[in-house]
């Protein structure tokens, strides 16, 4: 089975389009799929998250700090991660992952200046830091930034 050939079961979609409560005869007449009194059953049923009057749980939990919908998450790794490479090699995100230094990318890949770099390589990611350029060019090597 592949992903591609997945399908809902057979009879539980109804289209967009499916008349509900026009009689017996359509499979689903009388109670329109509502069942049988109550609440639910009836128009102006609750909106989503109602409780039936009592303090909902979204209001109930505590609200605490700030979320920047805009945040990016970036993906860092240190220079010496880079010894892996073959000298004069190009690094690129396809490489890294490859490689196997990075499982997801995520929004981006960032080189950060820890530990020794010993071989020159062309490296192309998303940022660096200062010290990463410092020493990816000290031994020859260039940082791109894509």
């Amino acid at each position: 089975m592949n992903l591609s050939e997945l399908r809902p079961a057979e009879g539980s979609k109804h289209s967009d389009t499916f008349r509900r409560g026009r009689g017996h005869g359509s499979g689903n007449g009388k109670t329109a799929g509502k069942g049988h009194k109550g609440q639910k059953a009836r128009s102006g049923a609750p909106r989503p998250g109602f409780e039936g009057g009592q303090m909902p749980l979204y209001r109930r939990l505590p609200k605490r700090g700030f979320s920047c919908r805009n945040t990016k998450e970036i993906v860092a790794i240190n220079v010496d991660v880079l010894n892996r490479f073959d000298d004069g090699a190009v690094v690129t995100v396809e490489a890294l992952l490859d490689a196997g230094v990075i499982k997801n990318p995520k929004d981006g890949v960032k080189i950060l200046g820890n530990g020794e770099l010993t071989k020159k390589l062309e490296v192309k990611v998303n940022a660096f830091s200062a010290s990463a350029v410092e020493k990816i060019q000290a031994l020859g090597g260039k940082a791109e930034v894509i």
